[in-house]
């Protein structure tokens, strides 16, 4: 089996909803499809992914470093050893040579679009879900068939009132979610307090409710913020600071006795072994975010893990950021603690398939073969559109 094209395009979020930090209206996804030389029931095999939600397209990354290097690739040298199929991490091997270590960013995004597909099209191959393909490749019994989920929303929007808010939550308790995240940073304290007094009118018990900062605050604000949150008992307070603050992260989980959720914004093991080691985290109370498709794929998600269970955590502290079908496989296939949805915002790339449904804070996990992309109509039509 050989790749044959990979192509890229850039597509625009439908989104204009801000969290404390920036405006999604003009962010962009790169899609991606990986085109091989086999056919399956008559049809060139193809592999689609994007490289998650809430940065930025990687057009010239790929297009001018990582997929050159694929396509120059001896075919062989990247198969599995049986040399049936197409190997992840011989894939992101590729994509990165002549690549120095660290400064991990847009690079570290670029190669999961790439690194991703091949899992999507391995799948479609053994005709299965992309989790069913994880669970295997890593050594699990199988995959979960279905987990918790969260509708993470409550951004902040132009005009905002907090009956807009409620209404926000309220549509998402309608289609079954139980547990709910909102922004908060984006206006003083006081503000955010009445969002989050709102917020509970819906979610009810404060365990069902998480806030997230987006990693506004400084240290002082952070703690000022927890002090505040602290006599809420909420489900978790989500990057107060900048993510590669680990003193004030560790300071954070010194004063503040709930959750702490954080590492959306952590690329590699590496960085995830520096949060582990110095960034205060507490075996059993606090959640890690890191998101496969920001982080280089699925293979490097899993090198995280082993750090993480190295150190004393548990992997059902992992709920990734993400909010859409390749995260929703990530944390089946690996057996993680649940799974971010955005079922009403960042289309077409939001939510999971079209026939998704939600029943007390749980989504089965599709079995359609792939990540089901397929079965998302207007996230199909885009990538129709890539390959026309």
């Amino acid at each position: 089996m050989k790749i044959t094209r990979i192509i890229e395009a850039p597509i625009a979020l439908r989104s204009n909803i801000s969290n404390a930090y920036v405006n999604f209206s003009q962010h962009t996804v790169s899609l991606l499809a990986v085109v091989t030389d086999k056919t399956l029931n008559g049809k060139p095999l193809i592999g689609l992914s994007f490289n998650s939600i809430g940065r930025y397209a990687q057009s010239d990354i790929i297009n001018t470093r990582m997929a050159p290097r694929l396509l120059q690739a001896a075919p062989d040298d990247l198969l599995t050893e049986c040399g049936s199929r197409i190997s992840p991490e011989k894939v992101l091997a590729c994509s990165l040579k002549n690549e120095k270590p660290g400064g991990h960013g847009d690079r570290a995004m670029a190669a999961s679009a790439l690194e991703m597909a091949i899992w999507d099209l391995n799948a479609k191959l053994n005709d299965e879900p992309v989790s069913a393909t994880i669970a295997r490749q890593f050594g699990r019994p199988g995959r979960d068939d279905q987990v918790a989920v969260y509708a993470a929303g409550g951004y902040y929007y132009d005009g905002e009132a907090t009956t807009k808010l409620i209404d926000e939550l309220k549509h998402y308790q309608q289609m079954g979610f139980t547990r709910y995240k909102i922004k908060i940073g984006g206006a003083d304290l006081a503000s955010d307090l009445q969002r989050i007094d709102a917020a509970l009118t819906v979610a009810g018990a404060a365990s069902n409710l998480a806030v997230d900062a987006n990693g506004r605050f400084d240290l002082q604000t952070a703690l000022e913020y927890g002090r505040a949150l602290e006599p809420y008992g909420l489900m978790w307070f989500e990057e107060a600071g900048d993510p590669l603050d680990l003193e004030l992260n560790a300071a954070l989980s010194e004063a503040y006795s709930g959750a702490l959720a954080t590492g959306e914004n952590l690329f590699s093991h590496q960085d995830v072994k520096n949060l582990a080691l110095f960034g205060g985290c507490r075996p059993g109370i606090d959640v890690f975010q890191m998101d496969p498709g920001l982080s280089y794929g699925m293979t490097e998600y899993h090198r995280m893990l082993g750090v993480l269970e190295g150190r004393g955590f548990n992997r059902r502290q992992c709920y990734p950021h993400s909010g859409q079908l390749l995260g929703l496989h990530a944390v089946s296939g690996f057996g993680l603690g649940g799974s971010e949805a955005y079922p009403g915002i960042f289309q077409p790339l939001g939510g999971f398939c079209d026939d998704s449904r939600f029943t007390d804070g749980f989504v089965r996990v599709p079995d359609h073969p792939g990540f089901g992309f397929e079965y998302k109509n207007a996230l199909l039509q885009a990538f129709q559109r890539l390959l026309a």
